[in-house]
């Protein structure tokens, strides 16, 4: 799991880790713009507009260039491994680490909804701002009304990327008085308040928001410039589209891993191709991230992926290959996950906890 945008990523691929400045960022600003005019003719292709006529349904994909996944043996869920999941992520909510806190609330409002209500209300009064906002955004996204009057407390946060969590929890729980203020934040000076401003957006899921979008889609940061373009894709706006596609084909893999994530959220398969074309990236992280991408669209194709990385010595690819795993859902999945679930470093437990949650049952 881990925070996606607004304060952090999980393994370090939150966008605020990208460079907003530097001698790098005109000719990043080049190759983004040269793989954008890419990323169009491949989208418009992917759509079968590229020559005014319709792509032909029928036609099969291209075979995946990994191995294939092993024929499914259904598994029935183990419920003493869901129930130390769950124990898991209640338990990093009490941690001293604010990144682990974050990541547990997060995790918990995403697959544990029915355990979420205490820990989030909780980290509405955290001392780490970090920790208030994904509170924020976990409220408002199981829409939790026992947080209403806290959330109302908080409207004035020091922080003014708690403010925009505390705005979107607010506008989900049906109280649009102060969502106006999105606007004002979007100006900010500061980039990573504008990217907030855009995840935001992008959740509120608005179609008023696409203009607000348009402008943070031409900011000169490149982290908010990707974020706005997920926040478009959300809402179905092309926009979005075609510069996902151009960052999923970046020479920075950071872009790459958010932009495959990005690809598959709202679910729409015509992208799956974009995505299965990473899976043989050669950046592990990337790769994972492709495998967790058609998880999402509801291939397995991915497991020849995580499956490997579920035993490397590098922390993060342990964490993503459970994060993929939870993707592709499989139930056969279980003794990987399980093995996981007992690693030394926390990241790594609480994806395994949050996938175990995400099994389907056979």
């Amino acid at each position: 799991m881990g925070l996606r945008r607004g304060f952090g990523g999980n393994g370090g691929v939150g966008v605020e880790n990208q460079a907003e400045t530097g001698d790098g960022e005109e000719s990043r600003g080049k190759g983004i713009m040269n793989n954008r005019v890419l990323g169009v003719i491949l989208a418009l292709a992917l759509s079968g507009c590229a020559s005014g006529e319709k792509s032909d349904p029928k036609m099969p994909p291209p075979p995946p260039q990994v191995k294939p996944a092993p024929a499914y043996v259904a598994q029935a869920i183990d419920p003493e491994l869901r129930a130390r999941a769950k124990q898991e992520l209640l338990a990093e909510t009490n941690e001293s680490d604010p990144f682990l806190r974050c990541n547990a609330i997060e995790a918990l409002s995403q697959v544990d909804a029915a355990d979420a209500p205490g820990p989030v209300l909780k980290g509405l009064g955290d001392a780490d701002s970090p920790v208030r906002f994904a509170a924020a955004m976990a409220a408002g996204q199981i829409k939790l009304v026992d947080a209403y009057k806290p959330l109302r407390d908080m409207a004035d946060d020091p922080d003014p990327r708690v403010r925009a969590g505390v705005r979107f929890a607010l506008h989900r729980l049906g109280d649009t008085r102060l969502s106006h203020d999105l606007e004002r934040l979007a100006a900010s000076t500061d980039p990573h308040v504008r990217g907030t401003v855009a995840l935001v957006l992008g959740l509120l899921k608005e179609p008023t928001a696409t203009k607000m979008l348009g402008t943070l889609l031409a900011d000169r940061a490149p982290s908010v410039r990707i974020q706005a373009a997920e926040a478009l894709w959300r809402l179905g706006d092309r926009r979005g589209l075609d510069d996902l596609v151009a960052y999923a084909i970046s020479d920075y893999p950071d872009d790459q891993i958010i932009a495959l994530q990005a690809l598959a959220e709202p679910g729409d398969q015509r992208v799956i191709q974009h995505i299965r074309a990473e899976l043989t990236s050669d950046y592990t992280e990337v790769c994972l991230a492709a495998a967790r991408g058609v998880g999402m669209l509801g291939s397995d194709e991915g497991w020849s992926v995580a499956v490997p990385a579920a035993a490397s010595k590098d922390a993060r690819q342990r964490s993503m290959a459970a994060i993929a795993m939870g993707a592709i859902g499989r139930s056969d999945l279980q003794g990987y996950l399980k093995n996981l679930l007992s690693d030394p470093e926390p990241t790594v437990r609480i994806s395994a906890a949050a996938s175990i949650l995400q099994l389907r049952a056979p």
